[in-house]
């Protein structure tokens, strides 16, 4: 049996809910009224190295989650880099490559736009592009492979007509061209100070007080840790469920349709704090 085959195999014992990121997955379903009635296992190999009887594997693993909702059924998507070790050709560890974390001094501090400039959001165009490259990378934008959650949502954002502003200052607007970019596209934190005080352009909207209040193409931002007031993550909704509750897509760790709560994340605490941000008019 060849190695991959037996990550294959591997693989498909696991969605049998052996795992415990499955479990974790499948217990906040079941608290939302839902059940996972089938999971499909895909990927890709990445690159291997052949070390004397020693086989490393970097593979793409991608899950597919067929979830009945009361009464329809949606598909749930995650994808995930991972390292798999072969000694004599017998896996001995398969391991999740862990993003880095990137932190920036003062990314709070970012000047709201001089513009008053407000702009008729096309939802349906940010939705659109976030289904299509919610697992790939849009080669005329910058890629950041460690952590590339809030440069993709800024990119859905864009292809929604979103204007952009304040360059070529940093600190200043939310912007991006081909040498460089606001420290709000592309951080968590910087993004969600921004959105807060901006009153014009970009937001055009309110920060809500509830889930269910958010349309598709709306923003939700995350703070797994809940008091240190650090904003981490960034998605964007794509779809409601029966309950009206979001399902969002996000890069780092990429996901689609995922329950906004995020509670089956290894970055979940019973701490998080949640903000929810209307865009565009």
């Amino acid at each position: 049996m060849s190695e991959w085959k037996e990550l294959e195999l591997y693989w498909m014992e696991k969605s049998n809910f052996k795992d415990n990121v499955l479990l974790t997955k499948r217990n906040l379903h079941l608290r939302c009224g839902k059940a996972i009635k089938q999971i499909q296992i895909s990927g890709h190999k990445i690159r291997s190295c052949q070390r004397d009887d020693r086989l490393i594997i970097h593979y793409h693993l991608i899950r597919t989650y067929f979830i009945k909702d009361h009464q329809s059924f949606y598909h749930e998507q995650d994808a995930e880099h991972r390292k798999a070790e072969f000694v004599d050709k017998q896996l001995k560890t398969d391991i999740l490559l862990e993003n880095k974390k990137i932190e920036l001094t003062e990314v709070n501090k970012i000047i709201p736009s001089e513009s008053s400039k407000r702009f008729g959001y096309d939802r349906r165009a940010a939705v659109q592009y976030a289904q299509t490259w919610w697992n790939d990378a849009n080669p005329a934008y910058q890629y950041f492979e460690d952590n590339d959650c809030t440069n993709y949502i800024s990119q859905c954002l864009r292809a929604g007509g979103a204007p952009m502003h304040g360059a070529p200052n940093r600190s200043k607007g939310w912007w991006y061209n081909a040498s460089s970019w606001s420290y709000s596209w592309s951080v968590a934190n910087a993004f969600r100070w921004y959105l807060s005080g901006a009153t014009s352009g970009l937001k055009g909207g309110e920060e809500l007080s509830e889930p269910t209040q958010l349309l598709l193409g709306d923003i939700i931002c995350y703070d797994f840790e809940g008091g240190d007031n650090k904003w981490n993550h960034t998605t964007i909704v794509v779809a409601k469920d029966d309950a009206n509750m979001p399902l969002v897509n996000a890069h780092t760790n990429n996901s689609r349709n995922r329950y906004w709560t995020y509670e089956d994340s290894a970055a979940w605490t019973p701490n998080c704090k949640y903000l929810f941000f209307r865009i565009g008019d």
